[in-house]
């Protein structure tokens, strides 16, 4: 076995400890410990600010640009359907069932071992963070949007997420809208008041039809869906007010804050960000990092999903071992061998440019 496979099974063996310790977010202390002490055992220092752990390599060099190597170590409740108990994390038939497997522990662990992979190695083009960030499941304030306060300045990342080994070169950002028609109270059995329902339709109906002009090349258009109407307090009554909520996902040809504009300037409708953090993410098709995946035989997309490369400012790529279509289902599972590609598929990456 050679060094790179065999620091790939000590991995493995880590993913299985981190299945076994429940790790939902807000609550990853005991899989930041872990994280920690899987480091310190392999003489790494590190640093850690609540649940994110973060490491450099040995030979950091202030002068040289700087690589983010991120997955996170949170996860979902598990899904109801399952039939296993979801912190065992059994190897069977080359799957490695349990919570947390694919999404994201599979590339978390994979990272983790081309950092180690590459630690001691001097003269390196780039350095190298490694970042384990909590939080991620639910875009939390003290996940990666927190710890990049405390990292040296990145100038681009690597996002681990299930891809099939595949670039996501775009990931479509998210706002959540609250919108508020207005009218008039009146009776409903005389020809008095303003129906605030009929003047949510003409909003609802815009949300519905408009098309942004402009169209992303990897993630299509800007998508606006009303998915929840609230109005009226008895059949007699002629609302005054309708209240809406829009579910919109943004893509890298806009802002989220340009998006927001554009809205408030066609509709009559009061309309209020739920927050506009979560943004529309690129990376250009000829960045380095990209080329050398596409060199490795990686197919380039735009990924409809949501990951922590929402929170960065820098260019990045999500790409992992895993499928997508694995995440949050029931007896969530990765292949053996997806984890032994991914570790290798990370180091070719790496060594392209390194």
């Amino acid at each position: 076995m050679n060094k790179l496979d065999s620091i790939t099974e000590h991995s493995i063996s880590l993913l299985q400890r981190l299945i076994a310790i429940p790790s939902f977010s807000r609550e990853e202390d005991k899989t930041a410990d872990l994280l920690a002490e899987f480091l310190g055992q392999h003489g790494i220092p590190y640093q850690r600010n609540q649940n994110n752990v973060w490491s450099y390599n040995l030979h950091f060099d202030a002068n040289k640009p700087t690589i983010l190597l991120n997955s996170h170590h949170d996860t979902v409740k598990p899904n109801k359907d399952y039939t296993r108990d979801p912190f065992t994390p059994a190897i069977e038939n080359g799957k490695l069932y349990g919570l947390g497997s694919n999404d994201a522990g599979g590339c978390l662990v994979s990272l983790l071992a081309t950092f180690i992979s590459y630690y001691e190695q001097e003269n390196l083009a780039y350095n190298i963070c490694f970042l384990a960030s909590a939080e991620e499941e639910i875009s939390g304030k003290n996940g990666i949007e927190e710890a990049v306060k405390h990292l040296v300045p990145i100038d681009f990342a690597i996002i681990g997420e299930p891809t099939l080994l595949n670039l996501a070169v775009a990931e479509k950002g998210l706002m959540v809208l609250d919108c508020e028609a207005k009218g008039i109270s009146g009776h409903a059995a005389r020809e008095e008041g303003e129906n605030a329902i009929y003047n949510a339709l003409e909003d609802i109906s815009w949300f519905k039809s408009y098309q942004f002009p402009k169209e992303s090349e990897f993630l299509g258009p800007v998508k606006m869906s009303v998915t929840m109407i609230q109005a009226g307090s008895q059949h007699n009554v002629v609302p005054a007010n309708c209240s809406f909520v829009v579910d919109v996902r943004t893509t890298d040809v806009y802002t989220n804050l340009e998006v927001l504009e554009i809205i408030k300037q066609h509709v009559k409708s009061s309309v209020s960000a739920r927050s506009t953090r979560l943004n529309p993410s690129t990376i250009p098709i000829y960045h380095p990092i990209v080329q050398a995946g596409i060199s490795l035989g990686a197919e380039v997309y735009g990924s409809p999903t949501m990951s922590d490369q929402a929170l960065l400012s820098v260019p990045s790529v999500k790409v992992g071992p895993g499928d997508s279509a694995r995440s949050h289902s029931a007896d969530e599972f990765i292949y053996v061998e997806e984890l032994f590609e991914g570790v290798r598929f990370y180091y070719n990456l790496l060594g392209k440019i390194l």
